[in-house]
C-alpha cells in the first residue's frame, strides 16, 4: 500500500494502484492496531505509505515485494530501521510464510492485494493458517463481498466457504477509487480474516472437502443432485439430511463437511 514516487510508474502487469489518501491510511491503521511486540508482514508495500505507519507503530516489519524496481526505493526510504525492516523480493503466491516464523509468534499479515491474484493468494495463505494471527487486506469490493457472504446470498460461493472454514471474516469498510493513484475502475474494501483457533467443524479429509465444494459450484445454477452425481447419490444426500434439490449456495460449511466426510 503506498503513496507516489517521482521515479516509479504504477505497473499494469503487477496490478499496481498506490494508496495515497491519508484518512484511509489512518483508518486502516486503526483497524489493524499494530503493537511493537507483534510480528507484522506486509504483502505488496508499493511505495510504503502504510509501511511508514506500521514501522512507526512497531519498529520492525517484513515486507514481500514482487516489483524489483520498488525494492531499492523501499530500502532507501526506511534505511534508518536497519535490519528491523526486511524486504523480501519475492512472489507472495510462492512465498513460504513459515520462513518468517523464527519463534512461536503468529504473523499479522497486511496487504493491498492486486485484483488479479487476490483469490489464489488468499487460498495460498490459508494453507499457513496455524501460523497466522489475523489478516487485513484491501481487495476489490466484490471479492470482500464473496469472502463475507453467508448461505443463500448472491455472492456466496467456493471462496466464502473455504475462507469461513478457516476464518472469521469481517467486511470492515469501503475505499473509493479516488483514494488511489492511478484510480482503479472499481471500489475496494478492507476485510479482516481471523483464523479460528479451533475449527468450528473439521473435515476428515481437507482435500476431499475442497473437491466437493469446487465440484458443487462448477455450475452454481444447477442442483446438488446434478452437480454432485458423480460423487454421491441423491439418496445418500437425503440420508445426511440434505435436500438434493437444493442449489449449492443454500448449504453452509457444516453441510459440505458432512458430504465430504461421507465420501472418505
Amino acid at each position: 500500500m503506498s503513496n507516489s514516487h517521482p521515479g516509479h510508474k504504477a505497473r499494469k502487469r503487477f496490478g499496481q494502484n498506490f494508496l495515497q489518501d491519508g484518512n484511509v491510511i489512518r483508518r486502516i491503521l486503526r483497524s489493524i492496531s499494530p503493537k511493537p511486540e507483534q510480528h507484522l508482514v506486509e504483502i505488496g508495500p508499493g511505495l510504503g505509505a502504510l509501511t511508514e505507519e506500521l514501522l512507526a507503530a512497531t519498529g520492525h516489519l517484513d515486507a514481500i515485494e514482487l516489483d524489483r524496481d520498488l525494492v531499492p526505493i523501499l530500502r532507501t526510504k526506511f534505511f534508518r530501521y536497519g535490519d528491523q525492516f526486511r524486504v523480501h523480493e519475492a512472489d507472495a503466491m510462492q512465498f513460504d510464510f513459515r520462513s518468517l516464523c523464527q519463534d512461536q509468534q503468529r504473523l499479522r499479515i497486511v496487504g493491498n492485494l492486486p485484483y488479479n491474484i487476490s483469490t489464489p493468494l488468499i487460498f495460498h495463505l490459508l494453507s499457513f493458517n496455524e501460523l497466522i494471527e489475523d489478516m487485513h487486506f484491501m481487495l476489490q469490493k466484490e471479492v470482500v463481498l464473496r469472502l463475507a457472504a453467508g448461505p443463500g446470498e448472491n455472492n456466496y460461493g467456493r471462496l466464502s466457504i473455504m475462507a469461513q472454514y478457516f476464518c472469521q471474516v469481517d467486511n470492515l469498510f469501503l475505499v473509493p477509487p479516488e483514494a488511489f493513484h492511478p484510480a482503479p475502475k472499481v471500489d475496494s474494501a478492507i476485510v479482516r480474516l481471523i483464523p479460528h483457533k479451533t475449527l468450528p467443524v473439521v473435515a476428515k479429509d481437507l482435500e476431499k472437502f475442497q473437491d466437493v465444494v469446487r465440484i458443487a459450484f462448477n455450475q452454481r445454477r444447477k442442483t446438488l443432485r446434478n452437480n454432485l452425481k458423480e460423487l454421491i447419490s441423491a439418496e445418500a444426500l437425503e440420508s445426511l439430511g440434505i435436500d438434493p434439490g437444493l442449489r449449492p449456495e443454500r448449504l453452509g460449511v457444516a453441510e459440505f463437511v458432512r458430504i465430504s466426510d461421507h465420501l472418505v
